[in-house]
Formats: C-alpha cells, sequence, structure tokens
C-alpha cells in the first residue's frame, strides 16, 4: 500500500468510525415506545377509577344511608393519604432493589431501600420497562394506583364502625408496614423473598386482594360487630350505586390486569380477554348458585360475583388461557357466594361488605388456581412444567401473605386501640358516621 493510499485510508476511516460509534450509541440508548407509554398512561386513569368513584360507590350503596358519606369520605381520604406516602417512602419500599440478592435472604428480601424516597432520581426522561419502554413516572403512578386501591378495600371489613381519625392512622401504618413490603416481597425482582420462591402473581392476588381481606378480616375480629348484627336489618340503601359501582370496578379492571403487562402487547391483550371470560362466568356462577340456594338471583349477588371474578383472575391474568379463565371464574363465583353468606353466618364475624368474603377467599382461590391454570399443558402460557410443584410454590406465598397480614394488622389495631380507641360511641353509630363523623349527611330530603 502506498503512503497516498494509507492516508486515504486513515481519511475514510476518520469519517466512518464516528458513524459507527453514534450508531453504536443509539442502540444502547434506551428509547420511548410511544405505544406502550399511551397504553400505560390509560391503564394508570383506569386503575383509580376503581377507587374514586368506583369502589366508593360500590361500597357506598352498600351501606345504610346515615353511613354513605362516611364510606365514600374513606375512600377519598385513603386516596390522598397514600398517594403522599408512595412518592415519600413507599414506592422506595417496595422497588428500590438496593440489598438484594438472587437466593439470599435478607432485610432486603422483606422491605426496599430508601434510594427511590422523595422519588428521587426520577426525571421526565426516566424510562422503565425491559421489552417495553415508557417513563418510570407513568411506573410510580401506575402502582401508587394499585397501593391506593388495597387499603380502600379493607373499608369494607369494618364499615359503619370506625372512627375517622383512627381509620386515617391505621392505614398509614398498614401501608407501610404491611403493603409496601409484601409488594416488594412479590414484586419487586430477584432477592425478593416471594419472586425468589418463583410465586406467580401477575396483577396482585396476594399483593392486593389477599392482603386486604385478611387485613379486613382481622379488623372486623378486633372492632366487634355493628350494633344489632346479626338481628336487626341492615339491607343496602341503595344498590343501584353497588351495580354502577361494580360497572365502574369491571372497566377499570381491564387497566389492573391488562396493564399489569406493562406493554401494549399481547400478553395485554389475553390478560383483557381472559379478565373479562372469568369476570362473566364468576358473575353467572354467583347468581344461579344463589338463584338455587334462595329462591330468586338478586342484583347484590350479581354485583358481589363480578368482584369475585375479578378477584380471582387477577393474580393469573398474564399466564392462564381462556378456558382456565372460564374455571377460575365459575370457582370462585360459587366459592365465594357461600364464603360469603353461609360460612359469615355460622361463624358470626361481621365483615360488613364481605371484603374477606370477596377480596380474600377470591384471591385465595385465584393464587393456588393460577398454579394449575399457567401451565400451557392446561391451555396457560406461563413456564409451570410441573403442576404439583408451582400449586406449593402458589400456597407458600398464600400461607405467608395470610400469616404475615394477619398478625401485622392485628398488632397494629390493638395498640391503637389503647392508644385512641377504634370505635365510635353506641350514640354515634346509631345517628350514624355521616352526621357523627363529618357533620354532613348523604340525603337532605
Amino acid at each position: 500500500m502506498t503512503l497516498r493510499q494509507f492516508a486515504g485510508l486513515g481519511a475514510l476511516l476518520s469519517l466512518v468510525t464516528p458513524g459507527l460509534a453514534m450508531a453504536a450509541d443509539e442502540v444502547a440508548a434506551p428509547v420511548l415506545n410511544s405505544g406502550d407509554t399511551a397504553w400505560m398512561l390509560t391503564s394508570t386513569a383506569l386503575v383509580l377509577f376503581m377507587t374514586i368513584p368506583g369502589l366508593a360507590l360500590f361500597y357506598g350503596g352498600m351501606v345504610r344511608s346515615k353511613n354513605i358519606l362516611s364510606v365514600m369520605m374513606q375512600c377519598f381520604a385513603i386516596t390522598g393519604l397514600i398517594s403522599i406516602l408512595w412518592v415519600v417512602y413507599g414506592y422506595s419500599i417496595a422497588f428500590d432493589t438496593t440489598g438484594m440478592e438472587a437466593g439470599v435472604v435478607n432485610f432486603n428480601s422483606f422491605f426496599g431501600g430508601m434510594g427511590k424516597a422523595f422519588l428521587a432520581g426520577i426525571t421526565p426522561s426516566s424510562i422503565t420497562g425491559a421489552a417495553a419502554l415508557f417513563p418510570e413516572a407513568v411506573f410510580v403512578t401506575f402502582q401508587m394506583t394499585f397501593a391506593i386501591i388495597t387499603p380502600a378495600l379493607i373499608v369494607g371489613a369494618f364499615a359503619e364502625r370506625m372512627k375517622f381519625s383512627a381509620m386515617l392512622i391505621f392505614m398509614a401504618i398498614w401501608f407501610t408496614l404491611v403493603y409496601a413490603p409484601i409488594a416488594h416481597m412479590v414484586w419487586g425482582g430477584v432477592g425478593g423473598l416471594m419472586w425468589d420462591w418463583g410465586v406467580l402473581d401477575f396483577a396482585g392476588g396476594t399483593v392486593v386482594h389477599i392482603n386486604a381481606g385478611v387485613a379486613g378480616l382481622v379488623a372486623c375480629l378486633v372492632l366487634g360487630k355493628r350494633k344489632g348484627f346479626p338481628t336487626t336489618p341492615m339491607a343496602p340503601h341503595n344498590l343501584g350505586y353497588t351495580l354502577i359501582g361494580a360497572a365502574m370496578l369491571w372497566v377499570g379492571w381491564f387497566g389492573f390486569n391488562a396493564g399489569s403487562a406493562a406493554a401494549a402487547n399481547g400478553t395485554a391483550g389475553m390478560a383483557m380477554l381472559v379478565t373479562q371470560i372469568a369476570t362473566a362466568a364468576a358473575a353467572l356462577g354467583w347468581m344461579f348458585a344463589e338463584w338455587l340456594t334462595h329462591g330468586k338471583p338478586s342484583a347484590l349477588g350479581i354485583a358481589s360475583g363480578v368482584v369475585a371474578g375479578l378477584v380471582a383472575i387477577t393474580p393469573a391474568a398474564g399466564t392462564v388461557g381462556p378456558m382456565g379463565a372460564l374455571i377460575i371464574g365459575l370457582a370462585a363465583g360459587v366459592i365465594c357466594f357461600f364464603c360469603a353468606t353461609s360460612l359469615k353466618r355460622k361463624l358470626g364475624y361481621d365483615d360488613s361488605l364481605d371484603a374477606f368474603g370477596v377480596h380474600g377467599i377470591g384471591g385465595i382461590i385465584g393464587a393456588i388456581l393460577t398454579g394449575v391454570f399457567a401451565a400451557p399443558a392446561l391451555g396457560g402460557f406461563g413456564t409451570v412444567t410441573d403442576i404439583a410443584a408451582q400449586v406449593w410454590i402458589q400456597c407458600k406465598g398464600v400461607g405467608f401473605t395470610i400469616i404475615y397480614t394477619a398478625i401485622v394488622t392485628f398488632i397494629i389495631l390493638k395498640v391503637l386501640d389503647a392508644v385512641m380507641g377504634l370505635r365510635v360511641t353506641e350514640e354515634e353509630e346509631a345517628v350514624g358516621l355521616d352526621l357523627a363523623q363529618h357533620n354532613e349527611r348523604g340525603y337532605n330530603l
């Protein structure tokens, strides 16, 4: 090669090399996916819609007219409270991975670090996701809506008898010591206790529903029965509100389940389909079980069946197929009907609006059956090859959540009861919490 040729080759390389470096940088740099971002923004709004106004109306219609505002107020106050706590430290406890190691059980297997407290490091250009890439700010808000609805679900167990001030303090402590750690253990990534166990929970069977259902059961036992329960009639005052709320929950749940795919992809599409199938099956299962048992189907029954189906399919939505969803939905509708009616009467506890009977039992059914129907051999789309082994893992996750939540919830409630008292007075309960706690009436007729 002549000197002229060598010089020419050098000049050519000097032109090409920066272009290659730029191309490499472009490949390495994460690129926001606008389609996934749009879907996650939509899903986030849908999940918030589930609590306000969905759950507020669903629960509000089931209480007596003198307590409608108290239940709706609790849902709205929880929405504000948990939003702030999530920003301050909740997101960090749930999703900061500091100190986590695969297969190593340490403090950070249960609690995330404080590296993301006050949302440190999150900017408009922060991107999260694996195959899908969208702003971390959207993920923070999406997960915030899950953190909001979980304590709001507990309200249904102690409705019509808990002081508003005690409720706020209980929810703040419960969120800190129960919800955020359980979310971290299941969804926090490699090194999280139940993540390393291999527990399958696509959208919150353990994190949201078993968690809230068990806490609700403990709360209603610690507070005791409503005055006059079960001899005094305490019929829902406005089932129209309850049906509207159930419809809002049904629609919003597509964001809850399909949004948990964290992308606008085939998993989200299948999650949406199986959510619809399971919900419809549970609604019919509850309706026909009630029809055969009591002689007539009720509006409250079909609304409760809808929620039972939504709950049960939640942990399974990303891994089961249509036929698995059908079976899960039918099982949830029928079993939750008997648990929310016969079991409650036999055991005598006052779970006012069946938070445990629907969310606790439905979550347990869904979590365990996920281990069965996630198997490709049964039409699922998971990686389950040994159904018995996966069912055992699911049962471990269910058992741990029940025990941890029950113990910590009990301690929180007993301490608060000793310090400030949990219940309103008998006189306030008779007047109704709307007037006694908020000096307002739901209806001025």
